[in-house]
């Protein structure tokens, strides 16, 4: 035995925390565009402009000028380094605080720079992350704060901060859930689609798999049969056996027909449709071929056919076929009886021989049951019931009944 050794499965590590700040793997290429521009702009306009009009700010225009603009601009690339626009607007307030600068009308320059910048880095990273940026922003503005309140003691600092940082962070971080919900709900309604699809693929291989095993049964039990037929009349009776190979070749060529328009259910979609499965109509086909076989075949039709679905018609054709050809190939019959009944509620299919009651033991052909089970399950497919068996009187019979919708296109 030789065992082949693997290599150790590779861990994928966070990025350091100051890799991150910018980071090229991470960035969010959304924007900027107007409205980040716009909501800078409105910030500056609305809390600094005012104080350069009126002069009610602390400090040199320049300053003032400089540090209104330092606190807005970030807000321009917002969207694409949250934690990094976060911590640009928290040391601008801090370097305000410690420089005694008040580039708001109110104390702590309070404003929207710090709400909007924590509003989008709940939004735009994990909530553990944006916990962390906002509340280590939160705890050095305090900090700045006390020092600048000692340096400038004739200003005024508070937190305000901190009751604007909350209320933004809250709403961040509920868009951010919102979002995350709606991603995850379209995965899993696209993960059952696939699923869906699967399922339905793997039961149409199924149903597509019985179709040929009822095609390949029913065709090559006629061929084998009339190649019988035709070989003990060859030197006896040369003109039944040139028919008995005719009808093999008939056979042959209706088989592979069948078996290409089987086939071709398998292609995928958009390509050229081939001609319909066979249905009801066609049973007369399988009943004339029969004929060739045994000596005598009954068929008959009670009640009124209707509009059936395609399916179904596809479905009760098999049935046909799979029963006489098991007659073919199990039953030393002479007499098959075939009856399709059609009421307002029910589709039955009826096949009957006179066989011997039970296959004799140890006979090689009699067949792995195979045929049978394929019919029930087509049944069940349907909510019908079936049945099958040896008669009390002998022979065998196949019984059929499918429940009829009176919607014909359900």
């Amino acid at each position: 035995m030789v065992i082949t050794s693997l290599p150790p499965e590779r861990t994928v590590r966070a990025a350091p925390w100051h890799q991150r700040l910018i980071p090229a793997g991470r960035a969010d290429h959304t924007g900027p565009d107007w409205v980040d521009f716009a909501i800078a702009a409105a910030c500056f306009a609305a809390f600094t402009v005012p104080v350069l009009i009126t002069g009610n700010g602390i400090g040199s225009r320049t300053a003032i000028t400089l540090f209104g603009l330092a606190a807005v601009l970030p807000l321009v690339v917002r969207r694409r380094w949250p934690v990094a626009v976060a911590i640009a607007v928290a040391v601008v307030l801090c370097a305000a605080a410690l420089a005694g600068v008040r580039f708001t009308p109110w104390v702590s320059n309070t404003g929207p720079a710090f709400a909007v910048a924590v509003l989008t880095l709940a939004d735009r990273r994990s909530r553990r992350e944006s916990l962390l940026v906002t509340g280590l922003g939160l705890v050095a503005i305090a900090i700045t704060a006390q020092f600048g309140l000692s340096w400038h003691p004739d200003q005024d600092q508070d937190f305000v901060q901190l009751f604007i940082a909350i209320p933004a962070w809250l709403a961040g971080d509920a868009l951010r859930t919102r979002r995350e919900y709606r991603r995850d709900i379209a995965v899993q309604q696209q993960l059952r689609a696939v699923d869906s699809e699967r399922r339905i693929r793997a039961e149409e291989r199924l149903r597509v798999s019985r179709d040929v095993h009822d095609l390949i049964s029913h065709t090559l039990s006629m061929v084998a049969v009339r190649a019988g037929v035709a070989r003990l009349l060859l030197d006896e009776q040369p003109d039944e056996a040139r028919r008995a190979l005719s009808a093999i070749e008939d056979a042959s060529r209706s088989g592979l027909t069948e078996l290409r328009q089987v086939l071709a259910q398998l292609r995928e979609p958009g390509q050229r449709e081939e001609p319909g499965e066979p249905g009801l109509t066609e049973i007369n086909g399988l009943v004339d071929d029969l004929r060739q076989s045994v000596a005598i075949v009954d068929y008959r039709v009670i009640g009124q056919p209707r509009d059936y679905p395609a399916l179904l018609e596809t479905t009760a054709y098999r049935i046909v076929q799979e029963a006489l050809t098991n007659i073919v190939k199990h039953s030393r019959a002479t007499h098959a009886e075939l009856e399709i009944r059609h009421t307002p509620t029910e589709l039955t299919i009826t096949v009957t021989d006179d066989g011997p009651a039970a296959p004799p033991t140890g006979n090689a052909s009699t067949g792995s049951g195979l045929g049978l089970i394929g019919m029930r399950e087509r049944v069940s497919l349907f909510g019908g019931h079936f049945d099958s068996g040896p008669r009390p009187q002998g022979g065998f019979a196949v019984t059929a009944t499918f429940p009829v919708d009176n919607d014909p296109h359900a």
